[in-house]
């Protein structure tokens, strides 16, 4: 098999970091994959330590065909050091599989990317795939195709990545003027609007919700996973855009995950619904004054 490359982003955090490199080595087809690791510089000397300490351990790890360790002279950001790596590699690859150090994967995380990869090249209607699955609905199929690209886990192919717009404005501008804000935020019920407009306010750095409008306004679709096949664990205020809470929590499905041709080339609007359910129970006032005031009782007074 022709393995994707897999990119890794890295910071500081030494422990996300080895385990998130501990899982990825035990995949059945670590030893066929390149891997590229960006490791971003400190922003300030209050971190050089724990970026140097990152980087000695990855200066040490083995296990892949071939590793390549970028390290950043200056802070890039997350964002930045993402839409620059994808580039750089998906041009010269073709294809790219893509971590951050807070994820952990299942053992059989890199056969299903490079089967999924394989599977829809050539289809230009997919132009993402994803191996989280949070909402942890039974009901989910174990693959599905919905217009919506999650973070966590994910690969992509040239040709998709070349309608990514990094111009949140004009992301936005189209979202309204075609009036797709609503169904962009699953009928209402999560403020992915918002989080693009904080991204142009300036107030976050998200290249993912620019990613996810882009493939949206193109209405190429994601395959996705009922099983998750990966574990975010950055959800312990140690992140650069995750707060506390449990709320995105999935359980590793170990199992091989088979990639079968999906027909027709639609969004499954079962699947859809699913995740609008899963917004309306996690995300409305209630649900969440019951969380903040749940950790303000355990002394968490973060976001």
């Amino acid at each position: 098999m022709n393995c994707a490359p897999i990119l890794l982003f890295t910071y500081n955090r030494l422990t996300h970091t080895r385990r998130c490199l501990e899982a990825l080595s035990k995949n059945t087809l670590a030893s066929q994959s390149e891997l590229f690791i960006y490791s971003d510089g400190a922003k300030d000397d209050t971190q050089r330590t724990a970026v140097e300490e990152v980087r000695r351990y990855l200066r040490t790890i083995q296990g892949f065909k071939q590793i390549t360790l970028i390290e950043r002279s200056k802070n890039w950001g997350l964002a930045r050091n993402i839409i620059d790596g994808v580039t750089t590699q998906a041009n010269h690859f073709g294809k790219v599989i893509v971590l951050e150090d807070d994820l952990v994967v299942a053992p059989h995380f890199l056969q299903f990317m490079n089967d999924a990869l394989e599977t829809y090249k050539d289809e230009p209607k997919v132009g993402h795939i994803q191996a989280c699955d949070f909402t942890q609905d039974p009901n989910l199929p174990e693959t599905f195709l919905i217009k919506w690209t999650g973070s966590w886990g994910w690969a992509t192919w040239d040709r998709a990545w070349k309608h990514f717009n990094p111009n949140g404005k004009e992301l936005l501008q189209e979202l309204e003027e075609r009036k797709l804000t609503h169904t962009f935020d699953f009928d209402g019920k999560y403020g992915y609007t918002r989080m693009l407009r904080r991204q142009i306010e300036g107030k976050n750095n998200s290249w993912a919700i620019r990613w996810n409008a882009s493939l949206f306004l193109k209405d190429i679709l994601s395959l996705n996973v009922g099983r998750s096949l990966v574990q975010n664990e950055g959800f312990d205020g140690s992140g650069t855009n995750c707060g506390g809470g449990g709320l995105y929590a999935s359980t590793l499905y170990l199992n091989q995950l088979p990639v079968h041709p999906i027909s027709p080339v639609e969004e499954n609007k079962d699947a859809r619904q699913a995740y609008v359910r899963y917004y309306a129970r996690t995300n409305s006032f209630w649900a969440k004054a019951i969380r903040r005031i749940k950790r303000t009782l355990k002394g968490d007074f973060g976001a």
